[in-house]
């Protein structure tokens, strides 16, 4: 059995809309391939007939791995969560104790992750460390460079 995952809406929404283009759009695509190059003879030499069959596996693989990843997912509902501590889907200003540095971060699950956008995910190490502490808290985190101390300044959602 496989397990829940989380998701926000709007991340929800985006595998959603992942498998309908792969559904849609994809799969007929190689199957138009597969097609064409059946209709060129001979299949036990025909390399275009391989690559398009091997492609028509990665695809299918990939539709069922998203909608096994829908069947289990469930939405977080933020109404119900603790305002005061480091939570999923809390977003983080903390300031790096050595060096006074500020960093926002909002943790999210694994899947809605993007550092371009200071969407960390939630089983980082620097989340991990800070999950469960509230503003004012430290929390001293073991990353590649070594340990690092953070002081959270604020949480909001």
């Amino acid at each position: 059995m496989s397990e829940t995952k989380y998701f926000t809406q709007e991340g929800l929404q985006k595998l959603k809309d992942e498998l309908e283009e792969l559904v849609s759009k994809e799969r007929p695509k190689i199957s138009q391939m597969i097609a064409e190059a059946r209709d060129k003879g001979d299949l036990s030499e025909n390399a275009e007939y391989d690559a398009a069959k091997d492609a028509q596996g990665m695809l299918e693989l990939k539709i069922s791995q998203l909608q096994n990843l829908l069947i289990n997912a469930r939405i977080i509902d933020e109404s119900k969560m603790d305002l005061t501590k480091v939570l999923l889907l809390s977003k983080v200003k903390i300031k790096n104790v050595a060096n006074g540095s500020i960093l926002c971060y909002t943790l999210v699950p694994e899947k809605e992750a993007d550092l371009k956008n200071g969407k960390i995910s939630v089983n980082s190490p620097i989340s991990k460390g800070l999950l469960g502490k509230s503003v004012g808290d430290h929390a001293t985190i073991a990353v590649p460079a070594g340990n690092m101390t953070f002081e959270i300044i604020e949480i909001s959602r």
